[in-house]
């Protein structure tokens, strides 16, 4: 107090001196009073606080539970771990033990971000988020110093916020707590693994700020075992890809701010979008509404979910166009995918494009009937015979194969390996390391002719429909999914016939 009375009087006193000598001491008292409101408040300005931590973010969330969709399981397991800490008193009569530690674990994307969020607005409590790459240096003991002023500085920001909880969000952590003794001779990262572990048990319930750590993980193998036992990470909430019915929820949610015209049908795009995340949903919905203001649009049409769908996938139009030679055998690839495909699992195909997009120089589109998690012998065959009909309707139309289709002969053969080292061969049961190599390749490449010869067959039995896909697809580089079913199933009769182009000029001749 002394030391402070005097810098105070010194201050005044050279102020007083500098006003006497008429000199200009506004800039200098507007100095101190912006120092003087950094010291007070903690180095926080509108709850970003900078410590040794990176820059450490706490707020009080606004996100809900009811703003996520496509994950109700694992919202279920996170509310029941949070009311230990929303309603204390009557878990502490009941005699339960609060959790301290909440793990999320999936793929990137799927809202482990949003759900920690959410939990601190649940809970009423503030959140401070960092990475699990902002603990770690080169300097020993660093690392572990960050993770007490991590916990010591949420204690500090739930009591200025007037809060009773307060919520640790550390992302990437598997960079934080990997297993120990991964890294020979650098200690660092076993010292700060060991500050939090330690942390973690000093945590107590009936303090006056109480405190759950969450972490979000896409690599849960590599985190060491210490830090999952229980009374720490007490709970793994495992936050996966959405299935159907989630995709069309985070849809809804995404497009309720957003005109959508009345001819969009959400439940479509939520088969059609299988295998993407929140995250791509969000960019999709987003796509969408940058595509419908491009074009001078009022409302959100299906085309222009389509548009962003295929953006998402594969990224934006290239300008470049390959030759018409290329581009001829780029129609005939992508008809046959789409014939074979649609053949063989019926109302599957529900775009196909030849316009440039990231790496591809085409693109069939597919819409299953339902999210498949188990795949027999027979689906398998499938996609192989799939994969395989683009380079057999090049072989049909010009005689040969390109390399166009080099990435579906790599998918195929994947496939085929699976079914023999899956036991789904005539072999039976194999080891990899056991089975011959040659027994092996025999039996894989019986598949793959197999299934090469279907795939033949069922070109050779819609060739006049192949054909026509192609003159299409050369003429419009798209056909939608309604065309081309009707194609297939009305391919009435055909006006052209399709030769072969010279050497130098490619083009289709017409029947006369």
């Amino acid at each position: 107090m002394k030391h402070k009375e005097l810098l105070v009087g010194t201050a005044l006193g050279i102020l007083g001196f500098l006003v006497t000598l008429r000199v200009n001491v506004w800039p200098v008292l507007v100095l101190c009073g912006l120092g003087y409101l950094l010291y007070t408040s903690g180095g926080q300005i509108r709850g970003i606080g900078k410590s040794k931590v990176g820059t450490v973010i706490a707020y009080t969330s606004t996100v809900r539970f009811e703003d996520i969709g496509g994950q109700d399981v694992a919202k279920r397991e996170l509310i029941e771990a949070l009311e230990f800490l929303r309603d204390y008193e009557r878990a502490s009569a009941l005699g339960i033990r609060p959790l301290k530690g909440v793990l999320l674990s999936g793929p990137p994307g799927t809202g482990k971000t949003l759900l920690a969020k959410a939990a601190a607005s649940y809970t009423d409590s503030v959140v401070i988020s960092a990475s699990g790459s902002e603990f770690i240096e080169v300097y020993a003991g660093l690392g572990a110093q960050r993770i007490r002023e991590l916990f010591s500085g949420a204690r500090k920001l739930a009591r200025e916020y007037k809060k009773q909880g307060a919520v640790i969000f550390i992302d990437e952590i598997e960079v934080l707590a990997g297993k120990r003794g991964a890294q020979v001779g650098h200690l660092e990262y076993d010292q700060t693994l060991n500050q939090l572990l330690v942390e973690m048990d000093g945590l107590r319930f009936d303090s006056d700020v109480r405190i759950l750590v969450i972490a979000a993980t896409n690599r849960p193998d590599l985190l060491d075992p210490a830090i999952m036992r229980p009374g720490r990470f007490d709970r793994t909430v495992t936050v996966g890809l959405p299935d159907r019915k989630g995709r069309l929820e985070i849809l809804k949610i995404h497009l309720r701010n957003k005109p959508v015209a009345d001819e969009v049908d959400l439940e479509d795009l939520s088969r059609e979008t299988f295998g993407l995340s929140g995250a791509h949903l969000e960019s999709l919905c987003n796509e969408a509404a940058i595509s419908t203001l491009r074009r001078g649009g009022v409302t959100i049409s299906s085309q222009d979910l389509a548009e962003a769908l295929n953006k998402v996938i594969l990224g934006e139009k290239l300008e470049r166009r390959p030759s018409d030679g290329e581009m001829q055998r780029v129609c005939a690839h992508e008809a046959g995918h789409a014939i074979v495909a649609e053949t063989i699992r019926p109302g599957s195909v529900a775009h196909i494009t030849v316009s440039p997009r990231g790496n591809a120089l085409g693109f069939v589109r597919h819409s299953p009937a339902e999210d498949r998690y188990l795949c027999p012998r027979e689906v398998l065959e499938e996609e192989i015979q799939i994969l395989l009909a683009g380079a057999a309707a090049e072989q049909l139309m010009f005689g040969s194969k390109s390399t166009g289709a080099a990435n579906d002969f790599r998918r195929a053969l994947d496939l085929a390996k699976r079914i023999v080292l899956y036991g789904m061969s005539p072999l039976g049961v194999v080891d990899k390391e056991t089975v011959s190599p040659d027994l092996l390749a025999r039996v894989t490449n019986d598949i793959i002719q197999n299934a090469e010869r279907n795939a033949m067959r069922i070109l050779n039995m819609h060739r006049a429909v192949l054909e026509r896909l192609f003159h299409e697809l050369f003429e419009k580089e798209t056909v939608s999914s309604a065309e081309f079913r009707h194609y297939l199933h009305v391919p009435g009769k055909v006006s052209w016939r399709w030769r072969k182009p010279p050497a130098r000029k490619s083009r289709i001749r017409r029947r006369i």
